[in-house]
């Protein structure tokens, strides 16, 4: 039985899983992630290809791999998560350069890992940590993880956002090496790689927390659950938590909502380095302004665990929308540096997005399939992203043959430029119709949601 004595941080899996989550996603390359791809020779379709394979293969692995860490343990899941991170960075890391062909496949096979690595750690790390908490400390508690899960990935996000776009600009680098009298002629060829060597250094450390994990016992498991404990049982908790996902509206509601919601925010800030540059701020600075994003982290989830507390989840889901719009419409106008506020509250609506999602999910889904329901989450998040991945790229490309129709002499840069700040209304029309058909569909549901559902037995 669950006591109020015990901290949930002094439950090792706890503790565990906020160390696994902040070094499994503070990657310093991510302040210049799209102009990194650029900058080793691929182009802007290329990349928005790339970005579609890698939701591809999360599609395809997501809920297989919840299934299995339902069944075989989500302890071993994020041990073989570990490993996929170290061998996709690794290959990241020491890939020649020159050959655009070998580059472009050997990126393909790095979007593969990494797809792979998020599917088997998504939903097997909240699992774990959820039943730990479940079993070792006080149920209720789990407000106060997330928020200090966020809190401090946050505080890891600032660090890796920070020093990333400095590693990445050889001037700046060059200043400092001058100043301490280090002779050393730094060029835009040694900092290509240097955050991805940081971010391998990082993948070391994530596989060695996971081996430190310990797997929870489920103390009320019957014989029909013993038997689940097999990899043949990993299609059956498939069907079963699909059709439970499909059978409770407010489930599915609130995922087709994240999928909506994540899609276009990760899509727009998977372009945030190229758009950095169009609204003139320096490259040295990419990185203070993730930083600046993550410190919202601090903020985001206690406002976040407020509305869940007060308020009802059609208010708390129509809240973050209307930020999201507002957010897009301001990237619209590109306005030199004053166009990072559109772009702070725009990317800030993740924390709330993820926040709500957990929330509501582990409060409605029993112990048996949670980490399977929250696969499933990874899935509807990836096919969305997949999705507007596929469309965005398609966008490109016609976008760019119409301005090269419109203006043959431009220069590439330019016409890079022109291409992005083109597309940039469309993320608009998109949000705003697939919202309008949502609201649609489930309005009646949330409306009258006032809490939600108990889980089913």
């Amino acid at each position: 039985m669950a006591t109020t004595s015990t901290s949930p941080f002094k439950i090792p899996n706890v503790r565990l899983f906020i160390l696994f989550r902040v070094l499994f996603n503070a990657r310093f390359y991510y302040p210049v992630f799209s102009i990194l791809f650029l900058d080793f020779g691929l182009t802007l379709a290329q990349f928005a290809m790339l970005n579609a394979v890698w939701a591809a293969t999360i599609v395809l692995c997501e809920v297989p791999s919840g299934a299995l860490a339902d069944s075989v343990g989500r302890r071993n899941l994020l041990v073989f998560a570990g490993t996929l991170m170290v061998l996709e960075v690794a290959l990241w890391a020491f890939v020649p350069l020159g050959n655009l062909d070998l580059l472009f496949w050997v990126f393909v096979l790095n979007r593969i890992l990494s797809g792979m690595a998020e599917a088997a750690a998504s939903g097997a790390d909240e699992a774990l940590a959820y039943d730990s908490l479940q079993q070792q400390g006080n149920i209720d508690d789990w407000g106060r993880v997330l928020e200090r899960q966020i809190q401090v990935q946050s505080a890891g996000f600032v660090i890796a956002m920070t020093l990333g776009g400095v590693l990445y600009d050889p001037n700046l680098l060059q200043t400092v090496f001058n100043f301490i009298g280090q002779p050393w002629d730094i060029t835009r060829e040694i900092t290509l790689r240097l955050p991805i060597y940081f971010t391998l250094a990082t993948a070391v450390l994530t596989l060695l927390t996971t081996l430190r994990m310990r797997e929870v016992t489920h103390l009320d498991s019957n014989a029909e659950n013993n038997h689940e404990q097999s990899i043949s049982s990993a299609f059956r908790l498939v069907w079963q938590a699909g059709r439970w996902i499909f059978n409770t509206p407010f489930v599915l509601a609130l995922m087709l909502f994240g999928l909506l919601g994540d899609s276009v925010i990760r899509m727009v800030l998977t372009m945030a380095s190229q758009y950095y540059r169009i609204i003139e701020i320096p490259e040295a600075l990419f990185g203070v302004f993730g930083s600046l994003l993550a410190m919202f982290g601090f903020v985001m989830p206690s406002l976040a665990r407020r509305l869940t507390e007060t308020r009802t989840p059609l208010f708390n889901l129509l809240l973050t929308a209307a930020m999201i719009l507002l957010g897009l419409v301001g990237l619209c106008f590109v306005w030199p540096w004053v166009g990072l506020l559109p772009a702070l509250l725009l990317f800030s609506c993740m924390f709330l997005i993820g926040f709500f999602l957990s929330h509501y999910l582990n409060q409605v889904t029993s112990s048996e399939q949670r980490a399977t329901v929250l696969s499933f989450k990874g899935l509807f998040l990836n096919l969305g992203y997949g999705g507007i991945g596929i469309f965005y790229a398609l966008l490109l490309a016609l976008l760019r043959k119409q301005t090269v129709a419109t203006q043959p002499a431009i220069a590439e840069e330019l016409l890079k430029n022109q291409v992005f700040i083109d597309s940039l209304p469309w993320f608009v029309g998109y949000f705003c119709t697939l919202l309008t058909i949502l609201l649609l569909l489930s309005y009646k549901l949330l409306r009258t949601q006032k809490s939600p559902p108990l889980k089913e037995s």
